[in-house]
């Protein structure tokens, strides 16, 4: 049924995976699919933020968040199931559609976790907006 999953993570934010990655470790197992790991970076390169940062932050933030996501691999996801590494840039819930879209993914699996507002109570901004946006499966863990 699915042969590429697709998870949402934030480095910093342990909430943005605790819970939704034993869930895509479990689908990807049952269906042996491929577990593909996504980090969102800000856009750095924008004329008006980059002004603020040295000329080669960009990528010097890109390294340094694709070396978090493999030391993550390693230290959470087991030899068993085939996971990747993708790093993103722009707006959260954009860039999580923009990825699943170009890598053709069958199923994003993302936590709700920001409840900093009680409008985000329910449903955190980002997982809403992909949810509302995407034209592939969500699921969202709680």
């Amino acid at each position: 049924m699915y042969q590429k999953i697709l998870l949402p993570v934030d480095m910093n934010e342990e909430a943005s995976w605790e819970r939704a990655l034993p869930t895509a470790l479990a689908l990807c197992r049952t269906f042996e699919a491929s577990l593909h790991i996504v980090t969102v970076l800000p856009d750095y390169r924008m004329p008006l933020v980059g002004s603020y940062f040295p000329a080669d932050f960009s990528e010097k933030a890109y390294q340094a968040i694709s070396d978090a996501q493999h030391k993550f691999i390693k230290q959470h996801v087991p030899s068993d199931v085939s996971a990747k590494c993708v790093v993103a840039e722009g707006s959260p819930w954009e860039a999580i559609i923009d990825v699943a879209k170009q890598l053709e993914i069958d199923l994003i699996v993302m936590a709700s976790h920001n409840k900093r507002k009680f409008a985000d109570y329910l449903l955190g901004p980002n997982a809403e907006h992909v949810v509302h946006h995407s034209k592939m499966s969500v699921m969202v863990v709680r």
